[in-house]
């Protein structure tokens, strides 16, 4: 199991649905998962039940995808590494790799976003501060891996994900040709 974890906004899941497909491998987007499974969108769940019911949820949901034997990418909800449980699972279970973004760099991803509970504040990006200093040793003593994301675009970090997944040898390298080059003909 791939698993990439970080911040809200920081490119688990554009880059994660690509790396799958370049790789041949299930994508799963726990929060999507979570969401078909309670029937409505996480926001209106954090709001009815509770911050403690949804972490006690995505536990749940990150063990059972982590029972599966099948190799996939995994992108997993911001908070998913506050837990200890869940910082365990996912290290051992998978191959973890933090998005690592600055809180001013997903600032200026996120600013017009309306469905991220934890930023429907008054100032989010003095949140997404307090939340990226406290979660960033958690996502960093979760990781095998971090990569730093900056300004690269969705191709940009997808192939530097699958550059770090083949050289650790995680994932098999694919043959690369150069530009021009025809795939060699089989008779």
């Amino acid at each position: 199991m791939i698993v990439l974890v970080g911040m809200p906004g920081s490119g688990k899941s554009s880059a994660g649905r690509q790396v799958a497909r370049r790789f041949g491998l299930p994508f799963i987007d726990s929060d999507h998962l979570i969401e078909s499974g309670i029937g409505m969108p996480i926001k209106d769940y954090f709001a009815q039940q509770g911050e403690e019911a949804f972490r006690d949820l995505e536990t749940a949901t990150l063990r059972r995808i982590a029972e599966d034997p099948r190799q996939c990418v995994l992108s997993t909800g911001g908070g998913s590494v506050l837990r200890p449980e869940n910082r365990a699972l996912l290290r051992e279970k998978g191959t973890v790799l933090y998005l690592r973004a600055s809180p001013d760099e997903i600032y200026r991803r996120l600013r017009h976003d309306t469905k991220r509970p934890l930023l429907q504040v008054a100032d989010p990006r003095a949140k997404l501060q307090e939340l990226f200093q406290a979660r960033d040793p958690l996502y960093r003593e979760t990781a095998h891996f971090v990569i730093d994301t900056g300004r690269s675009s969705v191709q940009g970090l997808v192939h530097h994900i699958a550059m770090q997944l083949e050289v650790a040898g995680i994932l098999p390298a694919r043959a690369r040709r150069a530009p021009g080059d025809k795939a060699e003909r089989q008779s």
